[in-house]
């Protein structure tokens, strides 16, 4: 294998490392029965989890920013230090007290998350530009897969909480976590060829930055949509084992029986979850190749996600009393919304270039925090209500919606430095807008 093909398996192997430990905050459900035993509210117990998403989303911004300039295995090191710092600090007080686990946890834990996140994605994008669809999948599988480890190993596997309980287990986790993450950032630097951008005297018409990005209609599209998508896939993930376990029992099942069922959904969605990323950005790759245009081709792969995603979700609440369709229902929702962490970087580097894509995807994943926070809160809301049937069919809708507003994104393009001549004669050099 020559040099250059084993330094860029190793990218891929780093990020699939360092991705399983940022899924922790995916695994956060698993904690929250032993949370309400020991006298936690229903919305304290979504308390960790939503802040950890915003502050998550809002970390990216500076790590984005900033990621050529500490450069991408310091940003990961740094990131699996302080994810890691904040499970240790959350079970060092005992595991279930609040502020010290929303500090420890929401709070360290997600800016962790935050830091490291955008590091494999803008790595491996550079060391695979013909394939971003498919090698942006394969860097963030890790984090949908990596939810479904570190259930398993709280519960049926290594029965963590049973033997350890919560506060040694989240002290295992934090270790864990520094660990793999340091691990994988050892891997994390750009190819040879590649090289930062520091200004915009030598960067090309199709590349826009983060100031230039946010003016054009597009991004506030690509925004809307994948906020609509986190939106219906967080509060999915929220409710995936609450609303179906109340309407199996409902349908007769034992308590037992409907409690299995429905954690064996989850694991059903984790894993459709992870599937989703590389699947959909193979898919997109294959038809940007077909109709020679990688922008085309992630445009209309987010709308059938969106717009099948609206049906999927819609339906959820009419199957989720029978094993069988809950199963199947949740890996397709599962599987579309793995593929938003797919289609989205892949599609902000194909509309606004490859030189400042950390930075960009920084910004364009703020639509993370909105779902993060509109998700759980909105299905938590409806739920306390007993109606649970109009949070999926709200967010069902949405979906929909969101299809049609991401179908009008193209490309846009910066008018470069052009000479124009004024009524006077005189020539002089200008710099038009941004279309």
């Amino acid at each position: 294998m020559r040099k250059e093909n084993l330094q860029g398996f190793m990218v891929v192997i780093g990020a699939l490392l360092i991705q399983m430990s940022l899924g922790a905050i995916y695994a956060w459900n698993v904690f929250t029965p032993t949370l309400k035993d020991a006298g936690w509210s229903t919305t304290q117990t979504q308390f960790p989890f939503t802040v950890g998403l915003v502050t998550f989303a809002l970390v990216m911004i500076f790590a984005g920013r900033n990621l050529h300039r500490f450069g991408p295995r310091k940003l990961t090191i740094a990131g699996g230090l302080l994810l890691g710092t904040g499970y240790v600090f959350a079970g060092v007080f005992g595991g279930t007290s609040f502020w010290p686990v929303l500090i420890g946890i929401g709070i360290l834990g997600g800016a962790g998350i935050g830091l490291g996140y955008v590091v494999p994605i803008a790595v491996g994008m550079q060391w695979f530009p013909d394939k971003k669809g498919m090698i942006t999948g394969v860097a963030v599988a890790g984090f949908g897969l990596g939810a479904m480890i570190w259930v398993k190993l709280a519960g049926s596997w290594g029965n963590f909480l049973v033997a350890y309980g919560i506060g040694n287990t989240f002290m295992i986790y934090g270790g864990l976590f520094a660990l793999t993450v340091m691990i994988g950032g050892i891997w994390m630097k750009f190819p040879a060829h590649f090289k930062a951008p520091i200004d915009n005297t030598s960067v090309s018409k199709l590349d826009f930055n983060s100031q230039e990005m946010r003016r054009t209609n597009q991004y506030w599209s690509i925004l809307a949509t994948f906020a609509i998508g986190a939106t219906a896939g967080l509060m999915c993930i929220g409710l995936m084992k609450l609303f179906p376990g109340k309407a199996l029992s409902a349908s007769g099942f034992s308590k037992e029986q409907a409690s299995a069922i429905a954690g064996t959904a989850m694991v059903v969605f984790a894993l459709a979850n992870a599937a989703g990323r590389i699947g959909w950005g193979k898919v997109s790759d294959f038809i940007g190749q077909r109709i020679h245009c990688d922008q085309s081709g992630r445009r209309i792969s987010i709308v059938i996600m969106m717009a099948t995603q609206g049906l999927f979700v819609s339906i959820f609440p009419f199957i989720a009393d029978q094993p069988w369709p809950l199963y199947v229902v949740a890996a397709l929702i599962g599987f579309n919304f793995g593929g938003n962490f797919a289609l989205f970087p892949a599609i902000t580097t194909d509309t606004f270039g490859h030189k400042f894509f950390g930075s960009n995807y920084s910004y364009v994943f703020l639509a993370y925090a909105v779902g993060g926070t509109v998700g759980p809160m909105l299905g938590g809301y409806l739920g306390s209500m007993g109606n649970y049937e109009l949070a999926f069919l709200i967010t069902g809708v949405m979906s929909l919606v969101a299809a049609t507003i991401i179908f009008t994104v193209n490309a846009p393009v910066k008018k470069t430095a052009k000479e124009k001549v004024h009524n006077d004669g005189l020539v002089t050099l200008t710099e038009s807008a941004n279309t």
